[in-house]
C-alpha cells in the first residue's frame, strides 16, 4: 500500500500541471514524449522473458498506458485539471467491475454508486443550467475511456503476474515493466510523430521541464510503483487507492495552479463524488 500512497501524492500535482502548462501542446505529442521518457528509463533494465508473456505485457501496456494517455491528455483540451481529476472517480468502479466480470457477477450497488459519483462530477462541470456543452461532453467521454483503459490494465497486470506465478521481487518487476512501456510507446508514437510533422510545437523551457518530470517521475517511476503495489493489494484496497488522488489533485489544481472554479458547485459536486467513493469502500470492506 505504501507504493500506492506515494504515487497518489505524486499524481496529485500532475492534473494541474498538465492543465495549465501543457494544454497548448498537441496531446499526441505529450503522450508520446512522456511514454518515450518512461521507456528510456526502463529499457536498460529490460529482462528477456518468454515471447508469449512479453507479448501480453506489451498489450497490457498499450491499453493501460498508451490508450489511457492518449485519451487522458486529450481531455485537457476540453476540461480543467480539477474537472479531469473528479471524473477519474469511476476508475475504481471499473476495477471492481472487471473483478466482478471475472467472477461472473456484477454488483448493481457499485453501478449505482458509479452513476452517483459521475452525477457529482457533472454538477461541477455543467453550465449554469447544469447541462453540457459538446465541448465538455467530449472531455467527459475521453476521461471515461481513459479510466476504463487504466482500470483494465491494472486488473490484467495483476492477473497475469498471479497466473504465471511471477516473482514479487523488486528486480523481477523492474525487468518486466519495460515491456509495458514498449507497448504504450507503440500506440502513442505514431500519433506523436504525425502531430509533430504537421504542426511542430514551440516548447518552452518550462514546458520541457514539466515533460521531463511527468515522463520520468509521474509516468515512468510512478506507473511502475502503482502496478507493483497493485500486485499485492486486494481489489477493495486497489479500488479505494484509485480515488485517493482526487481530493489531493483538486486541492493542488486550485491552490497551486489557480484554476478557475465555481466554489459552490465544487463543494456540492465534490461532496457527492467523495461520498460515493466512501460508500463503495465501506460496503466492499464489510
Amino acid at each position: 500500500m505504501t507504493y500506492l500512497i506515494i504515487v497518489s501524492l505524486i499524481w496529485a500535482f500532475s492534473f494541474g500541471l498538465i492543465g495549465t502548462t501543457l494544454h497548448t501542446i498537441n496531446p499526441g505529442i505529450v503522450s508520446a514524449l512522456r511514454l518515450l521518457l518512461a521507456f528510456v528509463v526502463f529499457a536498460p533494465l529490460l529482462r528477456r522473458t518468454a515471447p508469449k508473456t512479453a507479448l501480453k505485457l506489451i498489450v497490457i501496456g498499450a491499453i493501460q498506458f498508451g490508450l489511457m494517455y492518449l485519451t487522458y491528455n486529450w481531455a485537457f483540451q476540453f476540461l480543467h485539471g480539477h474537472q479531469v481529476a473528479l471524473l477519474t472517480v469511476t476508475t475504481p468502479f471499473f476495477v471492481s467491475a472487471a473483478h466482478d466480470l471475472h467472477t461472473s457477477r456484477l454488483s448493481l450497488r457499485n453501478t449505482l454508486l458509479a452513476l452517483a459519483a459521475v452525477a457529482g462530477a457533472a454538477i461541477v462541470i455543467g453550465n449554469q443550467n447544469y447541462g453540457f456543452t459538446r465541448h465538455a461532453l467530449t472531455g467527459i467521454i475521453l476521461t471515461q475511456i481513459s479510466n476504463l483503459a487504466f482500470a483494465g490494465g491494472q486488473v490484467a497486470y495483476r492477473s497475469l503476474c498471479r497466473r504465471n506465478a511471477m516473482p514479487q521481487t523488486f528486480s523481477a518487476d523492474v525487468g518486466l515493466f519495460g515491456w509495458c512501456y514498449l507497448g504504450a510507446l507503440l500506440i502513442t508514437l505514431p500519433f506523436g510523430l504525425a502531430s509533430w510533422i504537421s504542426h511542430p510545437p514551440g516548447i518552452t523551457l518550462y514546458q520541457l521541464g514539466a515533460l521531463l518530470y511527468l515522463g520520468v517521475v509521474a509516468s515512468g517511476l510512478s506507473f511502475f510503483m502503482w502496478n507493483r503495489g497493485a500486485r499485492t493489494a486486494s481489489p477493495a484496497v486497489l479500488a479505494v487507492m484509485n480515488n485517493l488522488k482526487i481530493p489531493l489533485a483538486v486541492t493542488a489544481s486550485l491552490l497551486i495552479f489557480h484554476e478557475p472554479v465555481n466554489l459552490p458547485r465544487l463543494l456540492i459536486g465534490g461532496s457527492a463524488v467523495l461520498a460515493a467513493a466512501a460508500l463503495a469502500h465501506y460496503w466492499s470492506s464489510r
